[in-house]
């Protein structure tokens, strides 16, 4: 009998999403629940939003639910690498067969030109999609120009009518269109796959016998379902789970909800909690109770009992089910969780440095730093009062600094000081200017520690957070201040952020 392989194969390139811990978990409970093994795989072929330290904060994140992984970059096996940009010979191989067996072709065209392509059959109204100019030409034609090293990608081939029956775990057999497909790029000019490509022989070739992903996919399966069919491989199962929802029924996105892993571990969330609440997402125990530990979830699970309505994610929830979990912790747990939380040494070792010249008792620590160990803060608008800069120019500033900050993925004090001098130098104000509205809502208070010092210390989840509690405070951005602020932001380009 074939052993059960699930996989998660996240992106390193951005904060750990509590989507990415959702797939995880499922592809986890139902290897674990069939006796299998479950397989971490790093998706980092861009490469120019891919660090090494999205990477580690992903393996963290997962580790801090309670998430483990059989094979992966860190922890090595037989299936190796599990990186996918150390895997470039290998997709150039397949890539170089199915161009050989005529089921992919060299693309000459630029971007212009596709550019063009896709608003003619816009103004048409047609599905935009590759119209097949290069499918055309001569095999020692398209060699040659490769060989000369004319910049191109390689394409797959699609049917461009007929239907294609994607067979789903939730749904059943899902029947999409042919005409909706496009020429799929499966290896960009760079030498690199795309996920398409990537994803299909990795799956292979380390032996995945199931995949649940989101069901963001499923309009592209065909052309995943349609490569399986060029190698003469047999495609796993294939599962797409709902999608993450905020209340208001919305695609789960951080300007709504916070959705980073690590948001959560710093407002002060039990790991088990935070992971019996992605449990809950569409799916419940047989007796339909509500919190359950992992090793339950795992002995109970079922596919086949994931709803496909969208899960909704709800912070006001996910709080109640913590403090189901606290209040029956034992005391004495109860305390090393505090401990752990924020009152370790490593944390505190951070903050004193900045407290220690400041005060004269040790009482008035709290009223001077309690802000370190807050979430949400009870701002008030007046503390946005500014002397210099009206209502809309206070957000102003708030708004370019967050997108500015949000987009920063090294956080060290000099950075986000280049973040927050960008902003002021744009605008043509003085630091000066803005700090009291960094002071404002990131220490809740007009004066305190170095807000900088704060900012770094705090991290970017809990930073970025509180700018944007700030700003909804103030009432946040009317649709036609976003758009200028967009402008501005694209003008000001990658100044500050490094």
């Amino acid at each position: 009998m074939t052993t059960v392989r699930t996989r998660i194969a996240p992106s390193p390139t951005g904060d750990p999403h509590v989507g990415t811990a959702y797939i995880a978990l499922f592809n986890l409970c139902f290897a674990r629940q069939h006796g299998g093994q479950f397989i971490l795989r790093i998706e980092d072929t861009d490469q120019l939003r891919s660090t090494r330290e999205s990477e580690q904060q992903i393996y963290d994140a997962l580790r801090w639910l309670g998430i483990e992984w059989d094979e992966g970059p860190d922890v090595g096996g037989p299936h190796g690498p599990y990186r996918q940009s150390e895997r470039g010979e290998i997709y150039k191989r397949y890539s170089d067969e199915l161009v050989e067996k005529g089921h992919a072709f060299p693309c000459f065209c630029s971007a212009e030109r596709l550019n063009q392509v896709r608003a003619e059959q816009q103004a048409r109204k047609e599905t935009p999609r590759y119209d097949g100019h290069c499918m055309h030409l001569a095999p020692d034609e398209a060699q040659r120009r490769v060989a000369a090293g004319e910049p191109h990608v390689i394409r797959m081939k699609v049917p461009s009518e007929g239907i294609c029956t994607v067979p789903d775990m939730l749904r059943g057999d899902v029947e999409i269109p042919w005409d909706r497909m496009d020429m799929q790029v499966l290896m960009k000019a760079d030498g690199l796959p795309t996920y398409f490509l990537a994803n299909v022989v990795d799956d292979h070739l380390m032996g995945i016998t199931h995949v649940l992903r989101g069901e963001e996919w499923l309009p592209s399966a065909p052309k995943l379902i349609k490569l399986y069919e060029y190698f003469g491989w047999e495609q796993p199962a294939l599962c797409y789970m709902p999608l993450l929802r905020n209340p208001d029924k919305s695609k789960l996105s951080k300007r709504k909800n916070p959705t980073s892993v690590t948001f959560y571990e710093r407002m002060g969330f039990l790991p088990q909690a935070m992971l019996n609440y992605l449990g809950r997402m569409g799916w419940s125990m047989p007796d339909e109770r509500e919190k359950f530990t992992l090793n339950e979830m795992i002995e109970q699970f079922d596919i086949q009992r994931v709803s496909l309505g969208g899960p909704i994610f709800d912070m006001e929830k996910l709080s109640w089910l913590n403090g189901q979990w606290l209040r029956e912790l034992p005391v004495e747990q109860f305390a090393v969780e505090v401990q752990k939380w924020a009152l370790n040494p490593e944390y505190l070792m951070k903050i004193a440095p900045h407290v220690q010249g400041r005060v004269e008792t040790f009482s008035q620590i709290a009223p001077l730093a309690g802000f370190f160990f807050s979430g949400a803060l009870p701002l008030e608008p007046s503390l946005f009062a500014h002397k210099k800069l009206d209502d809309a120019q206070v957000r102003q500033v708030l708004q370019l600094t967050l997108w500015k900050l949000e987009a920063l993925r090294q956080w060290e004090k000099e950075r986000i000081t280049g973040c927050i001098q960008a902003v002021a130098e744009y605008l043509e104000l003085k630091l000066r200017d803005v700090m009291p509205l960094m002071f404002a809502a990131i220490a809740g208070q007009t004066s305190s520690v170095s807000v900088l010092d704060a900012m770094e210390i705090l991290g970017p989840d809990l930073t970025r957070y509180r700018l944007r509690m700030a700003l909804e405070l103030l009432g946040g951005a009317s649709k036609k201040e976003a758009k200028e602020w967009e402008r501005q932001l694209a003008s000001m380009g990658n100044q500050g952020v490094r």
